[in-house]
């Protein structure tokens, strides 16, 4: 069983549900292992929600409610928690779980990460792929994508490790000086010690996580996530035995890959590619 924590119910739309659910949960008489097992997850996961470092998909919501008997009310909140969110439905959760990380371990494949954007490469990222979107659509997306970027800027930031393919840092997004600037940055951080990047080269040939962006989410509380991401859409894995599978293949990513050091003199040298 999960300790419960003192929450402050008021501290955050996710304190406030973890705290309704505890409450409810013990008008019914149910252990967090007993709730678990009557809506299919494991009793830890219980307490994760009830100690607000989990929030619940809706799906959960809805067979909380079901399982306590709260008439929908447990629905209803985690409905005006995504509605609050700027993010898009399917990244709200991990965008979430990524605020609350210790260390959050990134492969992107073809673009830079959320994370590590310039302003300039998401508006000209945003516009390559919504070209019917409204200015306003476009600069929406570029301060949601810079708020969370305040993430590495914190005193309690997580470790950010990076595994970028080369071609992220050869497939031109904007123009040329969009491109300079964005590696620019990434060089900025690695040399502050703020994260760590390594590049996958072309050479190193076709690994198993080709196919989307993956992002390790570890915690100090909880156990770790995996969030998987393409266009326009994104899961979110936290079975044990998918969660370490996917770990060890970004360990070999991690091992092929180009050292820190040999990572940012290709940074450099593509960077110069843009020069004027």
């Amino acid at each position: 069983m999960t300790r419960p924590k003192d929450l402050n119910p008021w501290d955050s739309p996710r304190a406030f549900y973890g705290t309704e659910l505890r409450r409810h949960r013990e008008a019914a008489g149910l252990s967090q292992e007993e709730l678990g097992a009557l809506v299919f997850c494991s009793g830890a996961y219980i307490g994760q929600m009830e100690n607000a470092t989990r929030r619940p998909t809706k799906e959960m919501a809805k067979l909380l409610d079901a399982a306590l008997h709260t008439d929908g009310i447990l629905t209803r909140m985690c409905e005006a928690m995504e509605q609050a969110s700027q993010h898009a439905e399917y990244f709200q959760l991990a965008a979430e779980l990524e605020s609350m990380a210790s260390a959050i371990f990134h492969w992107t494949p073809m673009v830079v990460p959320g994370l590590l954007q310039t302003a300039a490469y998401t508006r000209a990222l945003t516009r390559a792929g919504r070209p019917f979107a409204t200015d306003e659509d476009v600069e929406r997306n570029v301060s949601t994508r810079k708020e969370r970027a305040k993430l590495l800027d914190g005193p309690e930031a997580p470790e950010l490790w990076c595994i970028l393919h080369e071609a992220a840092l050869r497939i031109r997004v904007g123009d040329p000086s969009v491109m300079r600037e964005q590696l620019a940055h990434i060089g900025e951080l690695t040399q502050a010690g703020r994260i760590v990047v390594q590049v996958l080269p072309s050479e190193a040939g076709v690994l198993p996580l080709m196919h989307s962006s993956v992002k390790v989410m570890t915690f100090v509380d909880a156990p770790p996530v995996i969030y998987l991401e393409a266009a326009r859409s994104g899961q979110l894995l936290d079975t044990p035995a998918l969660v370490a599978s996917y770990i060890k293949t970004y360990d070999l990513a991690r091992a092929v890959a180009l050292s820190p050091t040999a990572s940012l003199a290709m940074i450099q040298a593509a960077m110069e590619d843009y020069a004027p």
